[in-house]
């Protein structure tokens, strides 16, 4: 069966339940996989995105144009 015909049995299937116990288990499941990306950053990832955003706040930034000069051949 492929996925896009689970996810509609499992929505008409979720439509029909009445069992306020088994909705509270299923949101359960959903709010734990919701996970924020940033939790997943290594710690040299959060250093240097934070050691970024000074950089931003303190003005040390690059036009669009500059930077398509230096990173040019990477894009």
């Amino acid at each position: 069966m492929d996925i896009h015909a689970t996810k509609l049995e499992l929505i008409q299937w979720l439509s029909t339940i009445e069992n306020p116990s088994l909705i509270q288990k299923i949101k359960k499941l959903r709010d734990s996989q919701k996970e924020d990306w940033w939790s997943q950053l290594s710690q040299a990832e959060v250093d240097a995105i934070e050691e970024g955003i000074k950089d931003a706040d303190e003005g040390n930034v690059v036009s669009h144009k500059e930077a398509r000069k230096i990173y040019g051949k990477w894009l």
